[in-house]
């Protein structure tokens, strides 16, 4: 496990991919801190308009804003390259070694696509939160309740939300896993990835569908606002969980099924 993750983050790749998602609250911050007029309420990404009065909304606009199509697109580049990324340099068959085995491999590579969706929405909490204490006045927050936190909790809520987020992005990491098993292909295997993400939230906009929202991995992404009201409501959190947690089992059985069937020629 060790090793894995320091292959993965030892590429330029890797943190590139993190740099760019630490760039995306320093674009809102500073555009925020130019722009002539005060934001007003309901224009722009949610919380848009809070972050003049408070840094501390920076981090969870950057949020927002990177859901949909930014950390899907760079946790779908590290988990598409798993198994394929391997395959393609020759290095996979080294690996399936005794002891290893298909079944160890697996779950090292799973783990590692999940610390890098802990990684990347802790960088973009960590820098939002950094600009926006380096750009606007930081003090207690309002939340959506209208009860007001300290600046102690409401960095503490900022974390939930990055655990939220995180645990939103493991469904997607086990299809990336899955989809990786089934070429060789790395950029082939990330593409497709990325696409399953963006299919499954043009499905959930659609709402003729709504008898498939509550199924798709993508559903509750965005619903991590029972973090923001007093007292914390954790029914979203634990929606969110239980499915990711049932395409974790599903896609990750076949992975399983896929890769202890292959023939391995790489």
């Amino acid at each position: 496990m060790v090793s894995e993750l320091t292959v993965l983050f030892r590429r330029r790749r890797t943190w590139a991919m993190l740099l760019a998602l630490a760039a995306v609250p320093v674009l809102i911050a500073v555009a925020v801190r130019l722009a002539s007029s005060p934001v007003a309420p309901g224009r722009g990404p949610p919380f848009l308009d809070r972050v003049a009065q408070n840094g501390l909304f920076v981090a969870i606009t950057a949020m927002v804003v990177c859901i949909p199509l930014f950390l899907p697109l760079t946790i779908g580049v590290v988990a598409g390259d798993t198994i394929a990324g391997e395959a393609g340099l020759g290095t996979l068959r080294y690996l399936l070694v005794a002891p290893a085995g298909r079944v160890r491999l697996l779950i090292v590579k799973y783990a590692g696509a999940a610390v890098f969706c802990l990684a990347a929405t802790l960088t973009v909490a960590v820098s939002g939160a950094a600009i926006g204490a380096a750009l606007f006045p930081i003090g207690p927050v309002t939340l959506l309740s209208g009860d007001t936190i300290g600046v102690g909790e409401s960095v503490l809520r900022s974390l939930l939300i990055a655990g939220y987020v995180t645990v939103s992005m493991l469904g997607l990491s086990a299809i990336g896993l899955f989809i990786s098993t089934l070429t060789e292909v790395p950029v082939g295997a990330m593409a497709a990835t990325i696409v399953v993400s963006v299919v499954a939230q043009v499905l959930d906009a659609l709402p003729q569908l709504d008898w498939l929202h509550p199924w798709l991995f993508s559903h509750y992404w965005l619903d991590f606002a029972d973090l923001l009201r007093q007292p914390l409501e954790w029914t979203s959190f634990g929606n969110n969980a239980l499915l990711q947690g049932g395409y974790l089992l599903v896609f990750g059985a076949l992975a399983y099924g896929r890769f202890v069937t292959k023939d391995i020629l790489s």
